[in-house]
């Protein structure tokens, strides 16, 4: 892999800039946790080395979505948990999920 854990989480810590991460009250340290990370995605990506670029991006993409679902679904049940309003574009999104096409 051509990035270093330690580039990639200082590039996910400029994305956050723009996007932060609430890590609230988590017994853990912010870099620490970005570190665990990189670490992890560096070593996914240098196991697809023999993978096609298709089937890398593939990967990538799925992964990424698993991703963005589990944390939609966290995010809903810690609103739902606190009895807080979901936002207008989830709320939008929920209702499009809710009607038959």
């Amino acid at each position: 892999m051509p990035i270093k854990p330690e580039q990639l989480a200082a590039l996910m810590h400029e994305v956050e800039q723009e996007d932060p991460i609430d890590f609230a009250d988590l017994p853990f340290a912010e870099d620490e946790l970005r570190e665990l990370v990189a670490s992890h995605l560096c070593e996914m990506a240098a196991a697809m080395e023999n993978f096609s670029t298709e089937d890398r991006l593939l990967t990538l993409l799925a992964v990424s979505a698993k991703l963005v679902l589990e944390n939609l679904v966290l995010h809903l049940q810690l609103l739902r948990r606190h009895g807080l309003p979901v936002g207008d574009g989830v709320e939008a999104l929920l209702a499009r999920l809710r009607k038959p096409e």
